[in-house]
């Protein structure tokens, strides 16, 4: 049994699929059915059989519980190979998952200074579902989930702490009937498309939950690439915009859109950041867990306007996670 053995494994029971898994290693299908071939004869075990005709596998119990035990001794081995690299002084890889909310409104501003502040850390930002979070730490896939608190049972073994506030509004062009009307009823808003920020027609997001919650019909909800786009199309008269107040106070202050008053807005939210429990974590993440609640961390993730340096940009990768 070996590690590019477990590893082809583990790909394959985390994505579902042998070619998904060939896909993401950058390896042909039959390597990895080689890989997985060869611990199938060493454990005497199936380990996984087809599932229909789709291309996806389904694994054998035996296949469950080798899964698990090939995530943790892959992480372990990685854990090991970076801290020997650290101890040499070498630069060390944060993986940092966020949802597309953080990613957008403040991740870049607070990875800046924390790169600023330890500069033997190199962070790769990677843009995540909140549905994805808990089993991208499992995995060793990140060392740091930015967005919801992650706990109970689909969470185990992994620690959060909340590092920023945030707040939902409603906000429309001026010139929207409703724009002076007190206590707005949602049903108020019948006639009205719902602009929203990537993942925000999903219930597992904030936003999400706030338009299920109002019975919104995913036929009424129209979906951006950004909440700030979102908001550009709010001013244009195309609807109104849900989303965290941080990206449109620039808008908002302006007069180019008005925030309408709602009826349960704002709502509040806190946003988390979580890690994996202390025998288990890399030691960059500790650092970067414990800098997310400083108020230097928190003064850069609210100064909108500053940016980060052209040559300190590090743009995000956007991966998905069967599951």
């Amino acid at each position: 049994m070996t590690l590019a053995q477990l590893q082809s494994f583990a790909t394959v029971a985390r994505l579902g699929s042998v070619k998904a898994a060939a896909r993401e290693l950058g390896v042909s299908e039959p390597t990895i059915s080689g890989a997985v071939a060869a611990l199938r004869r060493d454990l005497g075990d199936e380990l996984y059989v087809r599932d229909g005709a789709g291309g996806g596998v389904r694994l054998t119990p035996g296949g469950l519980r080798l899964a698990a035990a090939a995530a943790e001794i892959l992480g372990l081995a990685d854990q090991a190979r970076r801290g020997v690299h650290e101890a040499r002084g070498e630069q060390v890889t944060l993986r940092v998952a966020a949802t597309a909310a953080v990613a957008e409104l403040c991740a870049p501003a607070l990875l800046d200074a924390f790169t600023r502040r330890n500069a033997g850390v190199e962070v790769r930002l990677q843009v995540a579902h909140e549905r994805a979070m808990a089993a991208l730490l499992a995995h060793r896939l990140a060392d740091v989930a930015l967005g919801p608190r992650l706990h109970g049972d689909a969470a185990p073994g992994i620690e959060s702490v909340p590092f920023l506030r945030y707040a939902l509004v409603v906000a429309a062009a001026p010139s929207h009937p409703l724009a002076r009307r007190r206590a707005i009823a949602p049903s108020a808003l019948a006639s009205d498309r719902w602009l929203v920020g990537p993942g925000g027609a999903d219930p597992a997001t904030a936003t999400g939950a706030f338009l299920a919650r109002r019975r919104v019909a995913p036929s009424d909800v129209r979906v951006f690439p950004s909440q700030a786009a979102a908001g550009r199309a709010a001013q244009a008269g195309r609807g109104v915009a849900v989303g965290v107040a941080h990206a449109l106070l620039d808008d908002l202050e302006r007069g180019a859109l008005v925030r309408l008053d709602v009826a349960g807005t704002p709502a509040p939210g806190l946003w988390h950041a979580s890690l994996l429990a202390a025998d288990r974590r890399a030691p960059a993440a500790w650092t970067l867990r414990r800098f997310v609640t400083t108020p230097e961390a928190t003064q850069a993730m609210l100064a909108r306007s500053a940016g980060v340096p052209a040559e300190r940009f590090r743009p995000p990768v956007h991966v998905s996670l069967w599951s």
